[in-house]
């Protein structure tokens, strides 16, 4: 019952990260428990088949606890983990790549433990990100605060310095507000639909050291020059405007212009160079990204010969990399702003023997492959996996390799167990992309059957 008090040992973590305990035949969720932990917990919410509860009091910890760095991490829904050894975290991360492949894609346990490596891990999982979004609101008191989402809500955590961000960032939001004060602008108010800034997207270029700032508005703003200002001064390369007039929890809406600089910020992965817009989707740990995308060339096998085609591509950056090894590359992604980068970056590094097509995947791939088959497909879909009609599409079409690279491990192995009626799984790669979080990207080579 809701209240009632219960002693649980904690036996995993559920894919929000919350511990995982039985008790009564339930699955009891607790928020901040470890595997390993003995504790003491109240329940907060009953449901039929498990239930809520917060921590009481620890009573054995786990030997893989450890104090978080970030003083807001049991309030913030950004690093589920900091309580957890690093170790453990990528242990956990593997084991869980295989769970699901094993529960989700039908893949027999031995097959999965052959397949699939150790995960690569980061030697300093701190400060990798390089891009961050932080919503913008007002607190009971009507003080403007930036921050992060709690768990579970849209109540917003004030949070100036991210650790797993950059350190620039906290002199940027203070040059955002303090704009806002002056000009007597309120955030946005998703209750009532009031009020005008949303969000502050902050992105950073590793390699060239240039960053944007991309407000984010529910329509036009006062004083754009002097905010513009403000932020130049700040050593911004690109300060940009998206406004979103629609309802919900989408961030970025369509329009998007420049208020001062560059358009773009350019960054570098390898020896090309690549332009980034506020919508493009670019990777957000640079230092792993050369690791991914190291091991989907070496899955791809790539001679010299081949005809490959790059889904869901972004700003062209795996097709770019694929392309100094192929004879041509066709990437295709939904999102316009990111195929007009990727077509500038193409042009930026004199590469020629690439094509790039807007549009759904879904739509644009079963005519396309149809006329030009592909030898190798590559794959990088967002978080809700593929499209039907694409796995359908490209099975059609029978390339030799199949490279999935994935963000989320329960659709990647839904995905596989579709594919694997004309593919061999050959090698599973977990890339450790979000230290601190549950997250996991995985890279994938699938061999067709003979």
């Amino acid at each position: 019952m809701k209240n009632d008090e219960i002693e649980l040992q904690i036996e995993d973590l559920s894919v929000n990260g919350d511990g995982i305990g039985h008790a009564d035949g339930k699955a009891i969720f607790v928020p901040g428990a470890l595997p390993g932990d003995y504790l003491r917990a109240g329940i907060t919410k009953e449901l039929r088949s498990y239930s809520f509860a917060r921590i009481i009091k620890i009573i054995s910890p786990s030997a893989d606890r450890v104090e978080p760095r970030c003083p807001i991490s049991s309030k913030c829904g950004g690093c589920q983990l900091q309580n957890m050894k690093y170790e453990a975290q990528l242990l956990w991360k593997e084991n869980h790549v295989k769970d699901l492949l094993e529960r989700v894609g039908g893949f027999e346990r031995d097959e999965v433990d052959r397949v699939t490596g150790h995960v690569f891990g980061m030697e300093e999982p701190w400060r990798y990100r390089n891009k961050a979004q932080y919503p913008v609101r007002s607190d009971r008191d009507g003080n403007i605060v930036t921050g992060f989402y709690a768990r579970h809500s849209h109540r917003v955590v004030p949070c100036h310095d991210c650790l797993i961000g950059s350190d620039k960032d906290q002199k940027l939001l203070d040059t955002v507000t303090s704009w806002m004060k002056r000009n007597h602008v309120r955030p946005y108010d998703e209750n009532n639909n009031k009020g005008l800034i949303r969000h502050i997207l902050i992105r950073h270029a590793v390699q060239t050291n240039e960053t944007m700032v991309c407000l984010v508005a529910a329509s036009n703003i006062p004083d754009a020059d002097g905010l513009s200002k403000d932020l130049m001064s700040c050593g911004v390369e690109s300060v940009v405007l998206n406004i979103n007039k629609t309802k919900g929890n989408v961030i970025l809406g369509h329009d998007t212009k420049l208020l001062a600089g560059q358009e773009r910020i350019f960054d570098k992965i390898k020896n090309l160079s690549f332009a980034i817009s506020a919508r493009s989707f670019y990777q957000v740990n640079p230092v792993q990204t050369e690791k991914l995308y190291g091991k989907a060339i070496e899955f791809a096998g790539l001679t010299g010969f081949q005809n490959v085609y790059d889904l869901y591509c972004g700003t062209g950056t795996i097709t770019l990399c694929l392309a100094e090894k192929a004879a041509h590359v066709t990437g295709i992604e939904i999102v316009d702003d990111a195929v007009r980068d990727a077509k500038e970056n193409a042009r930026r590094n004199g590469i020629r023997n690439v094509s790039f097509y807007a549009g759904a995947v879904e739509k644009i791939l079963p005519d396309l492959i149809k006329k030009k088959k592909a030898d190798v497909v590559v794959m990088d879909p967002p978080r809700k996996g593929c499209d039907i009609k694409v796995l359908e599409a490209v099975m059609e079409s029978k390339p030799d390799r199949v490279i999935y690279v994935s963000c989320d491990p329960a659709t990647l192995a839904r995905d596989l167990a579709i594919m694997k009626r004309e593919y061999d799984l050959k090698e599973v790669q977990p890339v450790d992309m979000f230290p601190e979080t549950v997250g996991i990207e995985n890279v994938c080579c699938m061999i067709r059957k003979k």
